[in-house]
């Protein structure tokens, strides 16, 4: 079962809450997933889903509103998935007139587009709404790929609407244009999980801050890992040119030609290549300073290039 249908059958065990907030929920369904059929002077009221859970909810609002035991048929899909649709359906005209009516999506026998305004400032009649409209056309991608969340509309109006809806509660959606429609939708995790909030998606919300807690730790670990990896390799490159130069004087003059602490620093260094040179000023006697190994280094670095430079001259005379 993927993220997303697990939140959604989350959502479809909610218990319905006030009257009000059932018909905001139910007219979030009909404006995203709805469509009204004309046949001559018929007309009829179609809700469409894809997930029996849904559909089942969509029914028990239908039935808990307006006493109305609508048509439930089953579909199933010829082409693609081949899953099962689900039809919700209201078929006598004066019904589906006095349910667009009651909900204000009719008014003197015209639809109507706007969103009421009971909706836009009630948060409770919003927050139903929001989840209509996620049970409806919305989906969220699974926290462990990517953070993505979307909700889809056939009309630019429906995707206003939603945004500004949105937006009232303190979240900031995005609207894009599709081929075929309009995608509200929200990329950041924690805009994602507000909105999961908002909803009521509870369980799913905490999934998703389990999963995103999970994957910050593993990415610092990563990163964490990477640093030290460029560090160690960086201690192993500066190791090995070190031990070359300090070779070039022990061939040449021989380290006992070496002041003292020099010797002891150029012996320490062919013994221990995979030492730093904070590890070496632990092995020196007495003990010596990250800078002061390094100083010395130096030094050693100097005679050692001298030497070669001087080869060098009689090779080219």
């Amino acid at each position: 079962m993927t993220y997303a249908l697990q939140a959604k059958n989350e959502l479809t065990r909610r218990e319905f809450g006030k009257e009000c907030c059932q018909a905001a929920e139910l007219i979030a369904f009909i404006r995203l997933s709805g469509n009204i059929q004309l046949s001559g002077k018929r007309l009829s009221l179609n809700v469409v889903t894809s997930n029996p859970a849904i559909a089942r909810r969509i029914f028990s609002l239908f039935k808990q509103l307006f006493c109305l035991s609508s048509e439930l048929l089953v579909r199933r899909k010829i082409r693609l998935r081949k899953n099962n649709v689900y039809l919700i359906r209201i078929s006598e005209p004066f019904r589906v007139r006095e349910v667009l009516t009651e909900l204000g999506l009719m008014c003197g026998g015209a639809f109507v587009q706007e969103l009421a305004e009971q909706i836009k400032k009630g948060k409770c009649c919003g927050r139903a709404y929001l989840r209509g409209a996620f049970l409806a056309a919305g989906s969220v991608s699974n926290p462990e790929n990517s953070y993505h969340l979307e909700i889809f509309a056939d009309y630019q109006q429906q995707a206003d609407d939603l945004a500004a809806l949105i937006e009232t509660f303190g979240l900031k959606a995005k609207v894009i244009t599709r081929k075929n429609g309009y995608l509200v939708y929200l990329k950041d995790s924690e805009q994602i999980v507000a909105f999961l909030n908002v909803i009521g998606a509870h369980s799913a919300l905490l999934n998703f801050e389990n999963i995103r807690i999970l994957k910050d730790i593993r990415n610092r670990i990563n990163r964490l890992v990477n640093f030290e990896t460029a560090n160690v390799n960086k201690i192993v490159e500066a190791a090995v040119k070190q031990a070359e130069l300090i070779r070039v004087i022990d061939d040449s003059i021989g380290l006992a030609a070496l002041e003292p602490p020099l010797q002891q620093l150029a012996k320490l260094r062919l013994q221990h290549p995979e030492a730093s040179l904070q590890e070496l000023g632990e092995m020196l006697e007495p003990k010596l300073g990250k800078s002061g190994v390094n100083h010395r280094m130096r030094k050693l670095e100097r005679i050692s290039n001298k030497i070669i430079n001087k080869k060098c001259g009689k090779c080219s005379i």
